[in-house]
């Protein structure tokens, strides 16, 4: 957790690919990395909390003086790249640049060097009368971080999505208006493989909002965009996927049509299921499940908070409506999870259409204290705990969630605090 200031606001929340690890970025270009503690045998039910890790800078404010624009050490996106050795490997982005993080653990040093000191001076080659065989002695352990690669200049636009692919060797990166394919060893090129830039930027209708692989189909992948259509793209088919294999749109339905509609449906998350059938998006009043079979409209459609309907006027003047909601899937995909204004955020349970509405505060998040259902009411008759929607704080969004793979372990971020929630002991989410 962290004060109240500019740089400490927690800017995206990633778990690794086992959970063990869990990775949040930062506004001043920060990483910091968690690790959970391991069972205490005396009480083998109590799961092991998430402690610090590691902490390093990452990003740092750069200007671009051919464009006289500074750019921020905002980290945009974290993405861990699947283990391959004892190391740990992560990529993390700002508006411009990528970088590939080399976290290692060192718990011995090497002793009784022949040709050097204990300061690691060279001797005097005359003082060696003897040679020695160097041991490794035990020492306290270090989290090392290293960076190994820097991918720059891939982009004009400000990213807004990187995607490690199935094949463990590539990853893309998005910005408004085009995505990069990158070879994880190769940082001085990339290939563009979409590129929705118009000829005369004056007939610019739509940018890209965010991009990702598909988990087992290395050839396939989907992104999103500010008219709300998702366009799954096949890269078997073509070098530049600018014609994509299919559009996923839900047709508007002229009741419903305001000033905002357009604003509302704008894509702000896109993320494949674990099994890959499915796809889930977010736009400002809702999360949809697609299936990848049916392009025509969603499977499932569920009100993140429909109040906020007669609320848009005011939602626009501040700029909340602008507000980029990030959406997740639990690990069996049987719920989906999603934030909201206030520090509430929403589970919707997919098989017994169940919802609830939580809190991430530290008044309702005590250590061990079980989360209280939340309810916001508009209006009529009120019960004891409701919150009227009049009073609902829109400073205090969460945008930034994050389901661990396997267990029902949750990661909040509401501004500069990071919240980790789990189920109890055999019981459900609900």
């Amino acid at each position: 957790t962290g004060g109240s200031g500019g740089p400490d606001i927690i800017s995206t929340v990633e778990f690794n690919h086992t959970g063990e690890l869990l990775a949040t970025g930062d506004k001043g270009g920060r990483v910091v990395i968690f690790q959970r503690e391991p069972e205490s045998k005396n009480a083998p039910h109590s799961q092991g909390e998430y402690d610090v890790y590691s902490t390093f800078q990452s990003h740092e404010p750069e200007f671009d003086y051919l464009k006289s624009l500074e750019i921020e050490e905002k980290i945009n996106k974290i993405k861990w790249l699947p283990q391959q050795n004892a190391a740990h490997s992560l990529l993390s982005t700002n508006d411009k640049t990528i970088k590939l993080w080399k976290i290692t653990e060192r718990d011995k040093r090497p002793e009784g060097y022949n040709l050097k000191d204990e300061e690691g001076k060279l001797k005097d080659l005359s003082t060696v009368t003897s040679l020695q065989v160097p041991v490794l002695k035990p020492m306290d352990l270090m989290v090392e971080v290293s960076p190994r690669r820097v991918f720059a200049n891939g982009h004009t636009y400000h990213i807004n999505s990187i995607s490690v692919n199935s094949d463990c060797e590539t990853y893309m990166s998005a910005d408004d208006l085009r995505i990069n394919l990158w070879h994880l060893a190769i940082t001085d090129r990339s290939f563009n493989i979409v590129d929705i830039k118009p000829a005369n930027m004056e007939d610019l209708t739509e940018v890209i909002t965010a991009s990702e692989f598909h988990p087992h189909h290395c050839n396939l992948f989907v992104y999103s965009s500010s008219k709300g259509s998702l366009r799954l793209c096949d890269m078997r088919a073509a070098a530049l996927c600018d014609k994509h294999s299919k559009l996923f749109e839900e047709p508007e339905d002229p009741s419903n049509r305001s000033f905002f509609s357009e604003i509302i449906s704008s894509v702000s998350d896109v993320k494949f299921s674990h099994s890959g059938r499915y796809m889930l998006t977010r736009d400002y009043l809702t999360v949809k499940v697609w299936d990848l079979n049916m392009e025509a409209r969603p499977i499932e459609t569920y009100q993140v908070h429909d109040y906020l309907r007669s609320k848009l006027c005011s939602l626009y003047e501040n700029d909340c409506i602008f507000d980029k909601f990030e959406c997740a899937w639990n690990g069996s995909d049987s719920v989906i999870m999603t934030g909201a204004y206030n520090n509430f955020f929403r589970m919707f349970d997919r098989n017994t259409k169940r919802d609830v509405t939580l809190e991430a505060s530290r008044e309702s998040s005590k250590p061990r204290a079980v989360l209280k259902p939340r309810r916001v009411c508009v209006g009529g008759k009120r019960r004891r705990d409701d919150i009227s929607v009049d009073s609902l704080d829109f400073t205090k969004k969460i945008l930034h969630t994050a389901w661990h793979p396997a267990e029902n372990i949750i990661a909040i971020a509401a501004t500069n605090n990071l919240y980790i929630f789990q189920d109890k002991v055999n019981s459900e989410m609900h």
